[in-house]
């Protein structure tokens, strides 16, 4: 096919209005507090960070030294005793008052948001219910969770058996830049819970969005020293809060995930990672075009497709194929990009010149090796520095980097298939298994495909946020896609260690002297035989 771009596509919104004196950026006195929450980093030289969506200066950051984390850890190990010794309960009542401080302040975050990652306000605003989700769960479920748990004892009657959960310690977190509020909340939030403390390291990028939340944490009653912010290169500081973690969280690419986690198992603590994906979507013969079309926009480019759980391939059967995607070329076509502070723009721009660059390379490998650019496949410096259109390529072949490498961009590649049983083979070929997409009029239908699936998650008629909101269900990738999971009772017993205790009255387990053995094991024995029938 040829590009059915039009004339008005990807239309600009006005760019942000002066703030503070720099286009688009937070007030001073405002980025100057969320700064000085940072722990560490007085002795290092600072780095200035700029707003992608203007090139201006947002804040001038204190990056931390080796030392300085160590410290740092010291201290939130002090910290986390004092918060231990509360309960479940009053722990979570933290996250229930933090869930409405952030409800009632969006709107400060959500300039936060868009200023540091260049994110359109909707999907910034993804971000802010994310987090509210995640603390509201978490403050009405924690303590219910961490509850001791009574099992049955090897001797009904005469063993009391018990598991109950104790936390880590101090948790290590290290966040990327792409979700900075959203994946702060749902690693750091259930870490609390369960009655660690955490240093998280955010990316220097988007870390005034982490210390917002951090500063509303502490608004709510979470004390002073048991949540510490940490910024700095991995390169400087990666070493110390792995020898320092008693459990790690990474959310970030499979080669320093992987990197990571062999440092971490020659401590034999243990560790969670979400890595990457090449998210497929499966449309199949029955679909409600329109809406699949409509669906797909979301999934591809919410967050100009800086999204672990994106879509960047669509598998289409041949019999919808060319309706498909004749009406998703249009939606994304449509799109209209900016960088207003409002709800104008229904995408921002990207967030990073590597991002940027990236991504054009991925568009450009292909089309010089023969695919068709359907829609987009251009920067836009008119509109910033950094912003690039949603893209639509179709005859992608296996040669091309689009096909199999994760692009983490607006880009998405069509593919057409006749047999349901191959589509899912070709979603499944990849190294990753992070989250995928099914689209069928018939639930039942479009269930049996999800399961067949090796994705953590997959959503039926959606993109990825039935999956991504629903906070009781576990998140998380298969394969290369990472290790362990985040959300519901999974995401917060991760932080804890299990310790199982029983309690033996009368009969012991082993024989008096008495009674030959051979006595005993037959006795045993017959014994055994009646506990299998008995309901446990």
């Amino acid at each position: 096919m040829t590009s059915t771009t039009p004339a008005n596509a990807t239309e600009a919104t006005p760019l942000p209005p002066t703030v503070g004196g720099v286009a688009g950026a937070p007030d001073s006195a405002r980025a100057a507090r969320l700064v000085a929450r940072v722990a560490g980093g007085a002795d290092s030289a600072p780095i200035r960070m700029r707003a992608p969506f203007t090139g201006q200066p947002i804040a001038t950051l204190p990056q931390a030294t080796d030392a300085d984390v160590r410290r740092v850890f010291a201290g939130a190990r002090t910290a986390q005793r004092t918060w231990a010794d509360r309960s479940p309960a009053e722990r979570a009542r933290v996250l229930t008052r933090l869930h409405d401080l952030v409800l009632a302040r969006q709107d400060e975050v959500l300039d936060l948001v868009q200023v540091e990652a260049g994110k359109a306000r909707l999907d910034a605003f993804d971000e802010v219910s994310a987090t509210a989700l995640v603390a509201a769960y978490y403050g009405k479920h924690a303590a219910k969770i961490l509850a001791p748990r009574r099992v049955a004892g090897v001797i009904p009657g005469l063993t009391r058996a018990g598991e109950i959960r104790h936390p880590k310690g101090v948790v290590g977190i290290i966040s990327p830049w792409n979700y900075p509020l959203a994946l702060t909340a749902m690693d750091v939030l259930p870490a609390l819970a369960a009655g660690n403390a955490v240093v998280q390291k955010p990316d220097n990028q988007t870390a005034l969005s982490a210390l917002w939340l951090h500063e509303l944490a502490e608004e709510a009653g979470l004390p002073a020293g048991t949540w510490q912010i940490v910024l700095g290169r991995g390169s400087k500081i990666g070493t110390a809060l792995v020898e320092e973690s008693d459990y790690l969280c990474f959310t970030g690419s499979t080669p320093t995930g992987k990197e990571l986690a062999g440092q971490v198992a020659k401590r034999l603590t243990s560790y969670s990672l979400e890595l990457g994906g090449k998210n497929p979507m499966i449309v199949l013969p029955d679909a409600d075009v329109a809406k699949a079309a409509t669906g797909a926009v979301t999934a591809c480019f919410s967050s100009a497709g800086q999204l672990c759980v994106s879509v960047e391939r669509i598998y289409v059967h041949e019999d919808i194929r060319d309706e498909f995607t004749r009406a998703f070329v249009a939606r994304t076509a449509a799109l209209k990009l900016g960088g207003a502070l409002d709800y104008q723009a229904q995408m921002g721009s990207l967030t990073s010149e590597e991002q940027l660059a990236a991504v054009s390379s991925h568009v450009e490998d292909a089309r010089a090796k023969g695919a068709s650019v359907l829609t987009g496949g251009r920067a836009r410096p008119d509109l910033g520095p950094l912003f690039y259109e949603p893209t639509v390529l179709s005859d992608v072949t296996p040669d091309m980097l689009p096909f199999a490498e994760e692009t983490f961009g607006p880009v998405v590649s069509i593919y057409g298939y006749t047999d349901v049983t191959d589509a899912i083979d070709r979603a499944n070929d990849t190294p990753f298994g992070l989250n995928a997409s099914v689209w069928s009029r018939n639930g039942r239908a479009g269930w049996e495909v999800a399961a067949r699936l090796k994705a953590g998650t997959v959503n039926v008629n959606e993109g990825y946020a039935a999956t991504f909101g629903s906070v009781g269900v576990p998140m998380g990738g298969m394969k290369e896609s990472g290790v362990g999971r985040r959300n519901g009772a999974e995401g917060l017993l991760k932080y804890t260690e299990s310790q199982s205790i029983a309690l033996q009255r009368g009969l012991a387990l082993r024989p008096p002297r008495a009674i030959p053995g051979s006595l005993w094991s037959r006795g045993m024995t017959f014994g055994l035989k009646a506990l299998r029938r008995l309901p446990r």
